[in-house]
């Protein structure tokens, strides 16, 4: 039968076979072995070249720290000059102290002089807040060549007729202070201060200046709106066109209607070189106790909080009524604290605080619980910028640092460090980026899950100065960022796509440069689909920018000190400012409907 003579292969036969499948196993083995071996060498390649390009970058950064060194140096020593006495030559060139160019604050680090000075040779009082000028003020008293110019002041009245110098301008008063100048005079009381403990505060900042009354009674008493000496009421010429972006020098008195807004204490003009598109009126005017240091809406566009000394305040924006007030009572009652930073969860049902403490506090607003403290930063915190994800913030601060938090499980998960100190944050809208802009007059961006670097915005397109602010663009391609320059650039971001974070050559470039103001820009912002750009500064104005032409459309004054803050409401129509004054606004803008009669 066939299945009795059946038989199986030999086992000659199966034993070549067996051998046979065994060598391509281990020729296949080899082959992957080989194949492993080089990926691996190509990683350890990719972590060269890596390690190679941080230690380039480290150089780079040694090298600029040694060149930022040099040339403060040769800058001090040309102000030493400018202090002994200008030569002849120089005699019709500006001078800082005169009325024209205000002497620059020297920026330092430290959580009490890192903003210091922003307010102060405003022309109009003092660092801020002090009072106007007497009018019986004695002249200068003689200074030592090499002593400091002591910021104060001006004198009422024309200016003595005579070549300017490199001390005209300057008021005698008590020594500097860090080189500051001297501080005004303490009020007798203020919240949360004991009257009878001296401050151990240094010189006054943008957000903290000393406390006093201001009198103000035309919003003209400002850089912005220049009035002549024995001039009158009017002494501007008749209304002409022209101007460009330099909206201070309309005069709203001479200005056609329709190219003018007049409110109680404020008015805004119009740019008459391009269509007026735009209205803006008052809606509230919320008196503080202190400087109003920071602004922010909520994302529903119900609430606005602002920051100032020692809490944190929450208004009804349609009623414009005071909701809620946020203090830690635990803090030490002596002394000023001033709230730097507010943001809201996108939620609302949180408002997290940045203060001088070092702090970082996050309320449960319905409660006015603290539910989360986080510390680790060394020195004031400057800014604070919620992610939509809810769960994540950015602080910056002024120990150099950028920081991300997770208020899940209440740790900080990513530190970034930097040469100088961090002013200002912002998060992409995708949550993908973190943006800061730094003193040493650099943007950076950096990916928020790495940490890489992607963007570093400087050089002969950046700012020449301190960056103060910066800002996304509501579809997060753009960037925009405020300086002590006085100017406003906007950025476009091109981060590498389908490649490592930071790989990548830094492809961020300024696409246009919105100049006007008269003084530093303290805050910039779009609108929520990205219309306008406005900017907050010193000069005490609000301008209205068309970001795709860089044209300014409407100058807005009426604060009577620098407007440290300005927000868009993220639902429209409004945007709120905060100032030095110890007022919030919140303000309305729309399309103009016609020429006013």
């Amino acid at each position: 039968m066939y299945g009795t003579q059946h038989r199986g292969l030999p086992p000659n036969r199966l034993n070549e076979l067996l051998d046979q499948v065994r060598q391509e196993f281990d020729g296949q083995s080899r082959s992957s072995e080989h194949y492993e071996n080089q990926v691996n060498g190509q990683i350890q390649e990719m972590e060269m070249i890596r390690n190679k390009l941080y230690q380039l970058e480290q150089t780079q950064i040694k090298m600029k720290s040694e060149y930022d060194a040099e040339v403060k140096a040769l800058r001090q020593e040309l102000d030493n000059a400018r202090a002994g006495g200008m030569p002849s030559h120089m005699g019709n060139q500006p001078q800082y102290g005169s009325a024209s160019q205000p002497q620059p604050p020297a920026l330092g680090h430290g959580p009490s002089n890192l903003f210091s000075g922003i307010m102060a040779n405003s022309g109009q009082g003092g660092p801020g807040l002090a009072p106007p000028p007497s009018q019986d003020q004695q002249p200068p008293p003689q200074q030592h060549p090499l002593q400091p110019p002591i910021p104060g002041p001006q004198p009422a009245g024309p200016p003595p007729a005579q070549q300017p110098g490199p001390f005209q301008g300057y008021q005698a008063g008590p020594p500097a202070v860090n080189g500051y100048g001297p501080q005004p005079p303490q009020p007798t009381s203020s919240p949360g201060m004991n009257k009878n403990r001296p401050s151990n505060r240094g010189p006054p900042g943008p957000a903290t200046p000393q406390q006093g009354q201001l009198s103000y009674p035309d919003p003209r008493a400002s850089p912005q709106i220049g009035r002549s000496a024995g001039a009158g009421p009017n002494p501007h010429p008749p209304f002409h066109g022209g101007y460009g972006n330099q909206l201070a020098d309309i005069d709203p008195d001479t200005a056609p209607d329709h190219l003018k807004r007049r409110g109680t204490e404020w008015f805004a003009v119009f740019n008459p070189d391009v269509p007026r598109v735009l209205d803006v009126n008052l809606v509230h005017n919320l008196v503080h106790e202190s400087v109003v240091c920071c602004v922010r809406f909520s994302i529903d566009g119900r609430y606005v909080a602002t920051g100032c000394n020692r809490s944190a305040q929450i208004f009804d924006v349609s009623t414009g009524q005071q909701v809620s007030v946020l203090q830690d009572e635990t803090v030490d009652k002596d002394g000023d604290l001033y709230i730097r930073s507010v943001c809201f969860s996108p939620d609302g049902k949180l408002l997290a605080t940045g203060a001088e403490d070092k702090l970082i506090r996050v309320w449960d607003i319905q409660s006015k619980k603290i539910r989360n403290i986080f510390g680790g930063h060394e020195q004031d915190i400057y800014s604070l910028d919620f992610a939509r994800n809810g769960r994540h913030i950015a602080s910056g601060s002024g120990d150099k640092t950028v920081r991300l938090w997770d208020i899940d499980v209440s740790q900080q998960v990513l530190t970034l460090s930097i040469e100088d100190g961090v002013t200002t944050v912002a998060i992409s809208p995708d949550g993908r980026y973190v943006a800061a802009g730094s003193l040493d007059r650099s943007v950076r961006v950096w990916d928020s899950t790495s940490g890489y670097l992607v963007e570093r915005l400087e050089g002969g397109e950046g700012h020449k100065d301190s960056v103060y602010s910066v800002a996304f663009s509501p579809d997060g391609h753009q960037l925009v960022s405020g300086s002590l320059d006085k100017t406003i650039k906007m950025w476009e971001l091109t981060p590498q796509k389908g490649m490592l974070p930071g790989s990548g050559p830094k492809g961020g470039k300024c696409i246009r440069t919105f100049e006007g103001h008269k003084d530093y820009v303290l805050s910039v912002c779009l609108t929520p689909h990205g219309e306008w750009v406005m900017s907050g500064s010193k000069d005490r104005g609000v301008q209205f920018w068309d970001p795709q032409t860089g044209i300014a459309q409407m100058m807005l004054q009426g604060h009577k000190n620098s407007v440290i803050s300005v927000a868009p409401c993220p639902t429209g129509s409004l945007f709120a400012t905060g100032s030095g004054d110890m007022r919030a606004r919140i303000w309305s803008y729309g399309p103009f409907a016609g020429e006013r009669r």
